[in-house]
């Protein structure tokens, strides 16, 4: 009975660290780029009663009798895991040009000053100076620079990586006569910008946005702001042009919302409540024998 009273309290602290992640999947509904995250349950090493025997023989080698499985009694459970569930949210327009989503696989890379983070939100939008950058943190976004006529030639080298940086109204590479009147951005990272001299326009590529992919993307480390950093079991990032090597394409003008299904929560709720409450009667009817064995003195 004191066994049972102990294991039901494993079930209750378990359940209820379930309702704290499913508190917290319910209140980043609306987080662009959250990843909902799961609770495991394992179950804990058990008190052995009697272990396993083999069967008996004689001096012949005859069998006289058959083997035994051991007997062992449960105490509870533990908390195995709490698993990122990293499937892409759904798409939301907004109309924004520097709203940027990725289809597919990957991550955006961001400049800070610790080093590079990585991030599935795409929320930016220009600084004072012209740099692009998160709006949440301000930390840059990281790409390759068109130059001379052609883009870095290993552009999975982090030496390559650059801060994207330019402003409306400045003068063209070569000829200050055409001015940046606009730009886009395409499903291959590229931003293109529309310079005019007033008479004639034309275009150039300016950047090429950057994606990170990682081996194991679950084991990244959160460290809050939708942002996430290396583990030492992510694996190492792997940076390179959107659309190549598996990694995802680009969406310009959509951002990537929450892959919590309200559904799915709420009847996780409810299986967890009801685990709750198991729990908590086990509790009940423990005390109660404990009760009644307590009273057979009187």
């Amino acid at each position: 009975m004191i066994r049972s009273l102990y294991s039901a309290i494993t079930g209750l602290k378990n359940h209820q660290i379930s309702m704290d992640i499913i508190g917290n999947n319910i209140a980043n509904v609306n987080t662009a780029g959250f990843k909902r995250e799961r609770a495991s349950f394992a179950t804990m090493l058990g008190q052995e009663i009697r272990g396993t025997t083999a069967p008996a023989e004689d001096t012949d080698g005859n069998t006289i009798t058959g083997g035994m499985n051991g007997i062992s009694i449960g105490l509870g459970s533990i908390l195995g895991s709490v698993d990122k569930v990293m499937g892409q949210g759904s798409s939301q327009y907004t109309g924004k040009a520097t709203d940027i989503m990725i289809q597919g696989e990957g991550f955006f890379v961001l400049n800070t000053i610790s080093g590079n983070v990585y991030t599935r939100v795409g929320n930016f939008d220009f600084d004072k100076e012209g740099n692009l950058v998160n709006v949440g943190t301000g930390a840059k976004v990281q790409g390759y620079k068109y130059e001379s006529g052609s883009w870095p030639a290993d552009p999975e080298d982090p030496a390559n990586l650059v801060d994207i940086k330019f402003s409306l109204g400045e003068g063209m590479e070569g000829d200050d006569d055409f001015k940046l009147q606009s730009f886009s951005i395409g499903q291959d990272g590229i931003i293109t910008g529309v310079y005019s001299d007033g008479s004639s326009s034309m275009t150039r590529p300016l950047y090429k946005l950057a994606v990170a992919l990682f081996s194991n993307q679950s084991g990244l480390t959160a460290i809050g702001n939708n942002c996430f950093i290396e583990s030492n079991n992510s694996g190492n990032a792997e940076i390179g042009n959107p659309g190549e090597a598996g990694r995802g394409t680009i969406m310009p003008n959509y951002l990537e919302m929450s892959n919590v299904d309200l559904s799915q929560e709420f009847t996780d709720m409810i299986v967890t409540q009801r685990g709750f409450q198991a729990n908590a009667r086990v509790i009940t009817v423990s005390d109660t024998l404990l009760q009644e064995l307590i009273d057979l003195k009187r």
